[in-house]
């Protein structure tokens, strides 16, 4: 019997390059969306360019 796991990995390998680019992509993208709404919550006062400046650099980690 095949494991949650294990039938992810198969679709995974069934999906063209292109697929798997859309996938990580639209990830990506959540990502930051949810970095924004976070600052947005916890930090109110900054301005739409800080804002982005953070996103930024948080998804940078410690390359910024």
């Amino acid at each position: 019997m095949e494991t949650h796991r294990s039938l992810e990995i198969e679709a995974l390998r069934r999906m063209l390059a292109a697929q798997k680019l859309a996938v990580m992509t639209s990830l990506i993208r959540e990502a930051y969306r949810l970095k924004e709404a976070w600052l947005r919550l916890t930090e109110p006062g900054l301005s739409e360019e800080d804002l982005r400046k953070r996103v930024l650099e948080a998804m940078a980690g410690d390359r910024a």
